[in-house]
């Protein structure tokens, strides 16, 4: 829940022009907490210890209550605009700039007409948020899959299991990288579907790579765990586009829940079918990592856009 937190306050506090590169400076956090646990791993063998270890540092997220501001776009859809016009004052306060004569008007204006209720009608009531709806589902339910699967692969065929996973963690750097260089030249779904194009494709000739060529094996996985990451930061980014303001947070909450479906079902994927043939989890992430990067392709393009506010906003984004 706080991961998807993230991802919304991200899309409403930061501007257009910065949401992006904070969009994955931030999940670059993530990377460096990937190879701070294999160092831990390391040192701490009991697993007990180990996951005591990495639980206590989340109480440290009670204290956000008190240092990140309600978002003010949630506000106004809500019609609590005072509050909104104090969190755009201080921000602006802070950041020394003056507001913008779009949210001066926005929160200047009497209050007019109820708040809205998010429902989950609202997800697949119009056309094109339902396809919306139904990509970004699968597409986290792919991430979630082929990421978590590609970690657990590796722990059942690493001849090095802490510098296998310490080596693969190190290529999300280059995804985070691509993905600021390439979203604002030359779009969103293009480097996301190549992102999925390519997982897929070094999953499917790694199944067959022979077990002496065991280096060749480790520079097709750190491939596909880049193009996997790269696939989940930009699914991160676009989700919270996608939506109006007033449901992102449903559109979010439900669209990821699936990264959880994926995750109880990734270990069966990896375990089960390896027991056939170990490499046949890698052929299953292939399918679906590939298939995922057709969906993509049908997403409308985000780049440049400011978020939508309502339904209507949100439907023509295709145009």
């Amino acid at each position: 829940m706080s991961y998807n937190c993230h991802h919304i306050l991200v899309a409403e506090l930061v501007g257009l022009d910065h949401r992006k590169t904070v969009g994955v400076l931030y999940q670059v956090a993530f990377t460096v907490g990937l190879l701070a646990l294999a160092g831990a791993a390391y040192v701490i063998t009991n697993w007990r210890w180990l996951q005591l270890a990495v639980t206590l540092p989340n109480f440290v997220f009670l204290t956000y209550y008190w240092f990140v501001p309600e978002s003010p776009r949630w506000l106004l859809s809500q019609n609590q605009k005072d509050k909104a016009n104090e969190i755009i004052e201080h921000i602006a306060k802070k950041n020394k700039k003056p507001i913008p004569d779009t949210l001066q008007s926005l929160t200047a204006n009497e209050d007019s007409g109820d708040k809205q209720v998010p429902s989950f009608k609202d997800l697949v009531r119009t056309p094109q948020i339902r396809k919306h709806t139904f990509i970004l589902m699968y597409t986290w339910f792919t991430c979630a899959v082929v990421y978590q699967g590609l970690i657990l692969h590796i722990g059942y065929t690493a001849e090095n299991i802490y510098l296998d996973f310490f080596i693969s963690a190190m290529v999300e750097f280059p995804a985070a990288f691509i993905i600021i260089v390439t979203v604002d030249r030359i779009g969103r779904r293009y480097p996301w579907a190549v992102g999925c194009f390519v997982t897929g494709l070094a999953c499917l000739v790694t199944a067959f790579i022979p077990e002496g060529l065991q280096w060749l094996r480790l520079i097709l996985g750190c491939l596909s765990r880049m193009g996997i990451t790269l696939s989940l930061e930009m699914t991160c980014l676009v989700n919270a586009e996608l939506y109006p303001t007033f449901i992102r947070n449903l559109g979010i909450m439900v669209c990821s829940s699936m990264c959880d479906l994926g995750g109880i079902i990734t270990p069966f994927i990896v375990y089960r079918l390896s027991n056939v043939w170990k490499e046949l989890p890698l052929i299953v992430f292939a399918v679906i990592g590939t298939f995922s990067g057709v969906l993509v392709l049908l997403l409308p393009e985000t780049k440049g856009r400011a978020l939508p506010e309502t339904i209507e906003e949100a439907e023509n984004l295709q145009k």
